[in-house]
């Protein structure tokens, strides 16, 4: 677990009793505007008992003091460095004291009640571990939430966009459930990290997210312990919520470094449930896939000079200097 790194703010540290219906654990970074608009949407829409813990990882665009002077209701974690997504989440599920645990990222908004409605159906299914709603991306499009287990085949399918041609080779539309337009119900490997819902029984049982993982994959690791231990991670379309410009709000920052933290937080993940020879394998998935496309995309650059080719080649170096060299970008 890990250890708290700056205040906790409107929260003393007792022992734990579960008194709220739902606990929401959101993590922000740099992230004030859109965390505001989250943390309406909850106020607004959420009436079951909950509490709201924000844990901020050393915010430099004034999100701490927004919080401390606009929802003064909330318990504030205020890291005085980045410690990371799992690591963050850990610190707010660790004074968590509902009977049910949300995560929530904060560039989602909740609509129509949707953390009520989640609540009452897992009420309903007690073998669900873990579940996640409906997310729109606007108004008319739903984003294609959860995956499959992410191992060494599947990291080749989706680096090499081998989905596309899930309509010729079906086997190809199984890492991103290629086909189903995310209406029904179904029992996934992965359920996505902007929103997890999970029984206090359950985390206590399988533990914390591992804090190996800085950032991506944390939640495919937590998913395969869930379902190790015996319950089942579900979609279900009961509740939806809106998550602003499909996630890119609070993933476009340091681009280059971010891309890499994903690729490594993979790698990381198969070589703890797959061993050296799944590590191997997607290292080398991801070398080939960076000299392939810093090979087209220096051609297309020759040939059309633009934006788009430059930041698609700094992507490819980027990958191969860290897998080849172990080096990281740090912008």
């Amino acid at each position: 677990m890990a250890e708290f790194m700056g205040e906790i703010m409107g929260r003393s540290l007792e022992p734990e009793v579960a008194r709220y219906d739902v606990s929401i654990v959101i993590v922000s970074w740099n992230t004030r505007e859109i965390l505001r608009d989250c943390l309406t949407s909850i106020s607004q829409q959420t009436h079951a008992s909950h509490e709201v813990i924000v844990v901020d990882n050393a915010s430099t665009d004034g999100t701490q003091g927004m919080l401390k002077e606009e929802f003064p209701a909330i318990t504030l974690i205020a890291n005085t460095e980045n410690v990371g997504f799992a690591a963050a989440n850990n610190q707010g599920l660790e004074i968590a004291k509902g009977t049910k645990l949300l995560l929530l990222n904060p560039d989602t908004i909740i609509l129509d009640g949707a953390i009520d409605r989640m609540i009452c159906w897992l009420d309903k299914h007690p073998d669900v571990g873990c579940v996640g709603c409906q997310v729109w991306e606007d108004e008319t499009t739903i984003q294609h939430t959860c995956f499959a287990d992410p191992h060494p085949l599947n990291l080749a399918i989706g680096e090499f966009n081998l989905y596309r041609l899930a309509r010729w080779v079906p086997m190809f539309g199984r890492t991103e459930y290629t086909g189903w337009e995310r209406t029904e119900t179904r029992t996934v490997d992965v359920v996505s990290g902007m929103f997890m819902l999970v029984p206090r029984a359950v985390f206590e049982a399988v533990g914390p997210m591992d804090e190996a993982f800085f950032v991506y994959s944390e939640e495919a690791d937590w998913c395969r312990r869930i379902r190790n231990a015996g319950w089942r991670c579900v979609f279900a379309p009961e509740a939806r919520i809106l998550h602003l410009d499909g996630g890119s709000k609070s993933t476009v920052q340091i681009r280059s470094r971010m891309y890499v933290q994903m690729q490594k937080s993979k790698t990381i993940y198969v070589r703890k449930h797959y061993g050296r020879i799944g590590e191997l394998s997607a290292r080398t998935v991801f070398v080939v896939g960076a000299l392939m496309r810093g090979t087209v995309f220096g051609v297309l650059g020759l040939v059309r000079p633009g934006a788009e080719a430059k930041a698609k080649i700094r992507l490819a170096k980027a990958a191969l200097v860290y897998h080849l060299a172990g080096q990281e970008p740090v912008s």
